[in-house]
C-alpha cells in the first residue's frame, strides 16, 4: 500500500489565487481580454543592459557551478551598493548569493529554527515565510496587525506575543501585501526587543527600492547582527532568473556556506553574471524611471479604489499593491474575486493567502499593468460593483 504524503507536505497551504489565475488563463485562452492584478510580478522586463551581460556570460562559457556562497565580484557589488544607498560598511564575506529570495528564506529558516520553534510573522504577510517554517519543522507565530501599527510588528507586540518557543522574529519592510515599511526608529525598538529575548531579527527587504517619496532604511543601519533576506526580482526586475542574497552576521556565515552547500549547491552562474549589471548608473537610471511609473500608478489606482468605497485605511508607501477593505460590498473576498473574474475579466487576490486575520474581507490589487490598464481596470469594477450580489 501506497504511504501517505508527509505530515509536512500536507500542513503547507497551496495559494487560493492559482485556482483564480487557472481560471484566468482559461478565460484568456477562449478569447477575453483579461486584466491581471493578482501576480506579484512587474510587467517590465529584465533592463536590457542585465539582458546583455547575461548573454555575454552565456557566450563566454560561464555556465558551471559557483562557489556556494556565490560570485565575489557580485558579493562585492552588493556590498558597494549598502555603501552607496545606506551608507553601511558591509564586508562582502557576510553576502551569500542565493537562488531567489526564496533561497535566502531557507538558508535563515534553516540555521535559526529548531523543530518546535517558531518565529514572530505579521498578519496578514507573505504566506510562504510561515511555509517555510514548516518546512523546516518549526512554526510560525501569526500576529494580528491592523492600520493602527501601519500592518506591523511592533516591539509592544513582539514583547506581547514572545514565549518560551519563539526564537525570533520576521518582519517585512516594504511588506507584501500592505506596501507598508518601517522607519529607523521602528526596526531599532524590534531590534532592541528581539536581542533582549536572546532571539533573532530577519528582515525582508525584497522590495527595497520600490518605495515612493522616501528610500526604506535597512536594517543593518540598526543593527549589524541582523540577517537580511533580498532579491534581485522586483527592484531590478529579473523574477525568472531566480536571484537573491542573503546577510548575515560573521558568526553565522561558515553555517550557512554549508547548508548552501547541501541544499542547493550554488546560485544560477548565468543570473549572477547578469546581475552584475544592476548596479551600473545606466541599469540604475532605468529602474529609477520604472520605479516612477509604479508611483504615478500607485497615485492613480489608491484614490480610484476608495472612491469606489474599498477600504484602504494606510497608505502604501512601497512595493506595488494595495490591501483594501470590502467589507462595505459583503460577502467574502474569494466569491468577491471569483464574480469580477467571471463577470468583469478581472483577476485579483483573496486575503486568505496572506493569514488569517480579518482575511475573508480583504483582497489584494498589485499595480503591474500599465496605467491605461488600470483605467480600464477601474471601469470594469464600477461596473462589477454594481451586479455583486455578496
Amino acid at each position: 500500500m501506497t504511504q501517505p504524503h508527509s505530515a509536512r507536505s500536507r500542513a503547507i497551504e497551496p495559494f487560493h489565487v492559482m485556482a483564480l489565475l487557472a481560471r484566468a488563463n482559461e478565460l484568456q485562452a477562449a478569447g477575453h481580454d483579461v486584466i491581471h492584478l493578482e501576480i506579484g510580478e512587474p510587467d517590465f522586463t529584465t533592463a536590457a543592459p542585465i539582458v546583455a551581460a547575461g548573454q555575454a556570460a552565456l557566450a563566454a562559457g560561464h555556465t558551471r557551478y559557483t562557489a556556494a556562497r556565490g560570485l565575489p565580484q557580485l558579493r562585492e557589488a552588493i556590498a558597494g551598493f549598502y555603501g552607496q544607498r545606506y551608507g553601511v560598511d558591509l564586508d562582502p564575506e557576510r553576502v551569500l548569493i542565493t537562488p531567489g529570495g526564496s533561497g535566502a528564506l531557507l538558508l535563515a529558516s534553516s540555521l535559526l529554527v529548531d523543530p518546535g520553534k517558531h518565529w514572530l510573522l505579521a498578519d496578514p504577510g507573505y504566506p510562504c515565510n510561515r511555509h517555510f517554517l514548516r518546512l523546516v519543522e518549526g512554526g510560525a507565530q501569526l500576529v494580528p496587525v491592523g492600520p493602527d501599527v501601519n500592518y506591523q510588528l511592533t516591539a509592544d507586540l513582539v514583547e506581547r506575543y514572545w514565549d518560551k518557543d519563539t526564537v525570533g522574529a520576521l518582519v517585512a519592510s516594504p511588506a507584501n501585501p500592505t506596501g507598508t515599511v518601517l522607519d529607523r526608529a521602528e526596526l531599532a525598538s524590534l531590534s532592541k526587543a528581539t536581542r533582549e529575548r536572546h532571539g533573532h531579527l530577519v528582515v525582508d527587504e525584497i522590495y527595497h527600492g520600490l518605495t515612493y517619496g522616501m528610500d526604506a532604511p535597512s536594517v543593518l543601519e540598526v543593527d549589524d547582527q541582523a540577517f537580511v533576506l533580498n532579491s534581485f526580482s522586483k527592484y531590478f526586475g529579473m523574477t525568472g532568473w531566480r536571484l537573491g542574497w542573503l546577510v548575515a552576521p560573521p558568526s553565522a556565515i561558515g553555517d550557512l556556506e554549508k547548508l548552501a552547500q547541501n541544499l542547493y549547491i550554488s546560485a544560477p552562474s548565468m543570473a549572477q553574471h547578469a546581475a552584475l549589471a544592476c548596479f551600473q548608473p545606466e541599469t540604475l537610471a532605468i529602474l529609477e524611471a520604472r520605479r516612477a511609473e509604479f508611483a504615478h500608478r500607485r497615485d492613480y489606482l489608491l484614490p480610484a479604489l476608495r472612491e469606489l468605497g474599498f477600504g484602504i485605511a494606510v497608505e502604501p508607501q512601497g512595493a506595488f499593491y494595495l490591501y483594501a477593505d470590502i467589507s462595505a460590498f459583503g460577502g467574502d473576498a474569494f466569491a468577491f474575486c471569483r464574480h469580477f473574474l467571471e463577470t468583469e475579466h478581472l483577476a485579483f487576490t483573496p486575503g486568505l493567502d496572506f493569514g488569517r486575520h480579518q482575511a475573508g474581507h480583504h483582497v489584494r490589487f498589485a499595480y503591474t499593468q500599465s496605467l491605461p490598464r488600470l483605467e480600464e481596470a477601474v471601469q470594469r469594477i464600477a461596473r462589477g460593483l454594481r451586479s455583486w450580489q455578496g
